[in-house]
């Protein structure tokens, strides 16, 4: 894998994000208003069901990500198209991880009960259909072609990356080329819609376009891959739901990938954690001094410093400017965030 120097170590998660939000804070402030009346309904059961997901909060760092990539390409961010389409991308999001939780049977997101425990698999499953369909309402008012068939690629890839993902479940045999595969289709293609959607709603040069379209998808691949390592690192009262959980729902990420590599006798420890749904056999803690000792969650976050560095390299086509350095922010904060 090629490789790129390190990105530059920054100011510390909290600082970066607050530092980035707050370049963009009147804009993120009309998302959540839009949020409000894009998923508002005369149904009272939806209207219940859409303010409970969003008290629930989240970053929402894919309609940031479109803001900003409007704003460095000479864009108006505070326009009704864009503020109504970073909303699309959050609609989309939400939608995604509702239907997610159904398929993982989770319990918990961001510390509160998920959507399918609180009210249902029905309930649940209809809502993020609902959120998908009021996202695509939106979309159509633009009469943009071309963003709407970002928007349908996406929604396919998406809905494929879930269903190979299903066929690796309990696998602990799948290789690293499947695990990003899933990945991109289930997390980083969403990055990169929003990046390249921001840009074309910019005006921008076909090769801003493509540079944030690529921004995007490097962006999103180091963001899981930090995302993955929180699974064994951070506390559950911090991650906001079970920790290790990933490996109990029958998904092996990376670091598991590269160990049974390492040490392929390990590849039996694992199915016994996912056939019995527990870590009573092997703990969590064993499992996670395993993976130190070789070295596999450092291996892991080189990785996703790799891609990091490619989402910035990226980024040298487009003018320098405030938005241009809050982007390049972003990938740090990515890695370094702890929840």
């Amino acid at each position: 894998m090629q490789t790129f120097a390190p990105i530059r170590e920054k100011l510390n998660p909290n600082i970066a994000a607050q530092r980035i939000f707050s370049l963009i804070k009147t804009e993120m402030n009309l998302v959540e208003a839009e949020f409000v009346r894009q998923a508002s309904s005369n149904i009272q059961v939806i209207n219940y069901l859409g303010d409970y997901l969003r008290a629930s909060g989240g970053k929402r760092v894919r309609p940031a990500l479109l803001i900003l990539s409007n704003c460095v390409t000479g864009g108006t961010a505070s326009s009704e198209n864009v503020i109504s389409l970073a909303t699309v991308m959050e609609m989309l999001h939400t939608a995604t991880l509702v239907h997610d939780d159904i398929i993982d049977n989770a319990d918990t997101r961001r510390n509160r009960n998920s959507v399918n425990a609180r009210f249902g698999n029905q309930a649940a499953v209809l809502m993020g259909d609902w959120l998908y369909m009021s996202a695509f309402e939106t979309s159509l008012k633009e009469r943009r072609l071309d963003i709407l068939d970002i928007l349908t690629r996406l929604t396919r890839k998406m809905t494929e990356g879930e269903l190979i993902q299903l066929t690796t479940l309990g696998k602990s045999d799948i290789s690293e080329t499947e695990y990003f595969d899933i990945l991109e289709r289930k997390t980083a293609f969403l990055f990169s819609a929003c990046c390249e959607i921001g840009a074309i709603l910019g005006n921008a040069e076909k090769d801003q376009q493509i540079a944030l379209r690529n921004f995007g998808m490097n962006l999103g691949t180091a963001f899981q891959l930090a995302d993955d390592l929180l699974d064994f690192t951070a506390e559950e009262k911090v991650l906001g739901k079970a920790s290790g959980a990933d490996l109990l729902e029958g998904k092996l990420t990376l670091p598991l990938i590269l160990l049974v590599k390492k040490e392929p006798k390990w590849r039996t420890e694992l199915e016994a954690i996912i056939r019995d749904g527990n870590y009573s056999k092997v703990s969590r803690q064993m499992l996670l001094e395993k993976l130190e000792n070789y070295g596999l969650l450092e291996e892991t976050r080189k990785m996703a410093y790799t891609f990091a560095s490619r989402s910035i390299k990226n980024l040298e086509v487009l003018p320098k400017s405030e938005y241009r350095s809050a982007l390049e922010e972003i990938p740090s904060y990515m890695i370094k965030r702890t929840k």
